[in-house]
This record gives structure tokens, C-alpha cells and sequence, in this order.
């Protein structure tokens, strides 16, 4: 697994990405109470805004941390938005994107590099 600076994941499996925010974005947004989704197969460029959460303390846009076409949703987010805080890394993913160009991932952080941005 991989860590933006924006506190976003990025799982590879197999031939997609799947992104979600971290344990740590989620507690400090607080209760999320929405999710706007993009469209499946729409085709982003990294630094797109795709994903719009809006919590009890603020509202967020989630960016496309990779060049690719997002080829399916977490729908089930629309009706319970709080999965991204009750499981952000397994349940609480926004979406999956077939990268253009994995190499793009090399640029973001492992586990420990993240765990030291946030301490």
C-alpha cells in the first residue's frame, strides 16, 4: 500500500488501483455525512478533484492521485457515508482506477514514511 501527502491510500490489485483516505484523514474530518462519487469510466488526470466528502467539521475533495480511467465506485458510500470512518481502509474505498502509468506510484509513500508524516 501507498500514502499521498494528502492522506489518500492506494492499493493495487491486480490491473487497478483502489483509493480511499486514511484512518487518520477520517478521524480528523469527523462523522462523514456524504460522498459525492465520479462516474465510472470517466478518465482523470493526477491532480483532478474526483471525490467530494463533506463531514460534520468540513468538506473535502479527494484528487485523482494517478492518470487513469476510474472504472468502478464504492456506490454503497451514497447511502451510508460513515463506512469511511467505521473502515477506511477496506470498506470506506471511493474508488478504482485503471492507472495509465503505475510507475506514478513510486513517487508516494510507504507505511513508515507515512506514519512519520502524521506523528
Amino acid at each position: 500500500m501507498k500514502y499521498t501527502e494528502e492522506h489518500e491510500w492506494l492499493r493495487v490489485e491486480g490491473e487497478l488501483v483502489v483509493v480511499g483516505i486514511t484512518e487518520h484523514a477520517s478521524t480528523q474530518l469527523g462523522d462523514i455525512v456524504f460522498v459525492e462519487l465520479p462516474e465510472a469510466d470517466t478518465t482523470v488526470v493526477k491532480g483532478d478533484d474526483v471525490v467530494v466528502i463533506e463531514s460534520v467539521k468540513a468538506a473535502s475533495d479527494i484528487t485523482a492521485p494517478l492518470d487513469g480511467e476510474i472504472v468502478e465506485v464504492n456506490s454503497a458510500l451514497e447511502d451510508t457515508p460513515a463506512t469511511v470512518n467505521d473502515d477506511p481502509l477496506e470498506g470506506g474505498w471511493f474508488f478504482k482506477i485503471a492507472p495509465s502509468d503505475l510507475s506514478q506510484m513510486d513517487e508516494y509513500m510507504d507505511e513508515a514514511a507515512y506514519n512519520d508524516l502524521i506523528a
